[in-house]
């Protein structure tokens, strides 16, 4: 029991790492001004794959390459996922260095709620009726932010669309973590690096020419990606499902919390509108998914105890 209790400990501790550095990765982009974002796309991707090959050569973990070269479908939708998580991290770099950190943060809040349009939407999943009401209380609510900024919050939404679509290719492809950022990143290495060497060619690169400070932080930009990525993995397989689910808002509650206290972005109150029915959609979600994990362990329970009771009526017999 002792040690079912430590891993879930090292299981949370380590969903709270993961959830943690992506909320307080905000304050690490600027750091890597004068590059655009778009350079710093680019090297998030190429460096990525050599922090992520580093790994699996450390671990031996490459058996799962050939099996996924000789399936050309899940390649193609490795491929299709490569291309969405650019966008998602291009528009986030894009939008911390701009000044929209509150905004993206919006982005990461309305994630669940996208996601399940989307469930209903592609896969035909039903919903249960609060998980309807908190869709509409999360629509309602991209109505007003879209009245208080006088235009679609068009960052919030890329950022949940592609995100909750990348989730949904990772969950066709069915690969490990550290597996899939592989085969992703794979895919962006070509395209990030030719990109790279123009930008070098046009004497526009800032890689080799703010002191090596600034070089050695483009570099890192594989370890901030990988990082949370490996201490994820880590958890998911120690902590329910459920628990995760609930960790998940650390990360934008830190974005959004750094926007306001340590950007001084601006809070108008239609802004606090937008953002309250946000956070009353996923409170609505929360305690839905807590009350249908409750019912399940329930189910499980008595099954177990029907089961150990026909058991016992068999040896009786």
């Amino acid at each position: 029991m002792s040690g079912k209790s430590g891993g879930e400990r090292t299981g949370l501790l380590n969903g709270i790492a993961a959830y943690g550095m992506w909320g307080l990765v905000p304050l690490f982009w600027p750091l890597l001004k004068p590059a655009g974002a778009v350079e710093i796309l680019a090297h998030r991707m190429a460096w990525s794959l050599a922090f992520v090959a580093v790994a699996l050569v450390v671990t031996r973990r490459w058996a799962w390459a050939g099996e996924l070269l000789r399936q050309p479908r899940r390649l193609g939708l490795v491929a299709v996922a490569a291309a969405v998580i650019t966008v998602n991290w291009g528009v986030y770099i894009w939008s911390v260095n701009s000044g929209h950190v509150v905004e993206a943060s919006l982005g990461y809040f309305i994630n669940p709620l996208v996601t399940i349009a989307m469930g209903v939407l592609l896969l035909k999943e039903r919903l249960r009726p609060v998980q309807w009401v908190a869709v509409a209380t999360g629509f309602a609510a991209v109505v007003v932010l879209t009245v208080g900024y006088g235009q679609l919050p068009w960052i919030s939404l890329t950022l949940a669309f592609s995100f909750a679509t990348y989730g949904l290719v990772k969950k066709k492809v069915a690969l490990g973590g550290m597996e899939s950022l592989a085969a992703e990143t794979a895919i962006q290495f070509v395209p990030a690096v030719g990109y790279l060497l123009w930008l070098s060619s046009q004497g526009r690169s800032t890689f080799a020419t703010q002191g090596v400070g600034h070089g050695a932080l483009l570099a890192a930009t594989g370890v901030v990606t990988a990082l949370p990525l490996v201490c994820f993995g880590a958890a998911a397989i120690r902590v329910p499902l459920s628990t995760l689910g609930l960790l998940q808002y650390l990360a934008p509650v830190f974005q959004f919390l750094l926007g306001i206290l340590y950007f001084h972005e601006a809070m108008p109150v239609e802004r606090w509108a937008g953002f309250g029915l946000v956070w009353v959609a996923l409170c609505l979600l929360s305690f839905d998914a807590w009350r249908a994990a409750r019912r399940l362990g329930r189910v499980r329970r008595l099954a177990r105890v029907d089961a150990a009771a026909a058991a016992a009526a068999a040896v009786d017999a």
